[in-house]
């Protein structure tokens, strides 16, 4: 049997045991609430971010149409500053993708934006990003003569 100052002892062991334990379980939370917290504001920077991108939306024009004419599919295209153009080798190539100098924006290099290079496999690609706003005249210099030519008006 144990004597009435070792039960004492052992009830204060325990006594003292449980209130560690209570007090590493609310530490625990804690970090836990925590988390939720991060969690909330990673969930709207995530959806602020998909809003933003989405505002953003890329645009991409064929380089000759689906029934082979010597086209940009769209010719005519709006964006918005900063938006990315891609062009894509679509048919009847090669295809190249020139700025008309007479038809750009005020101090815009068209060469700097031009893809002279011709396109020669299917859909290979040249992206451009446009940031200054106005009107930008394209052709494609193979097929210029057959009326491959569009425009592209940034916002």
């Amino acid at each position: 049997e144990h004597s009435s100052s070792q039960t004492a002892t052992m009830q204060t062991i325990r006594a003292s045991a449980a209130s560690r334990a209570v007090r590493a379980s609310r530490t625990a939370v804690k970090p836990q609430a925590s988390l939720n917290k991060v969690a909330q504001v990673a969930g709207v920077a995530v959806s602020s971010f998909a809003l933003a991108m989405s505002a953003h939306a890329d645009v991409s024009v064929k380089l000759g149409s689906d029934n082979g004419s010597l086209v940009f599919e769209p010719a005519n295209v709006t964006v918005k500053a900063g938006e990315k153009i891609t062009f894509i080798n679509n048919a009847g190539f090669p295809h190249n993708v020139v700025f008309d100098e007479d038809e750009v924006p005020a101090g815009v290099n068209a060469d700097a934006i031009s893809r002279e290079d011709l396109l020669n496999a299917p859909g290979e690609a040249y992206s451009v990003t446009l940031d200054k706003a106005g009107t930008y005249g394209i052709y494609c210099e193979p097929h210029q003569g057959a009326g491959m030519v569009g425009k592209i008006t940034v916002n």
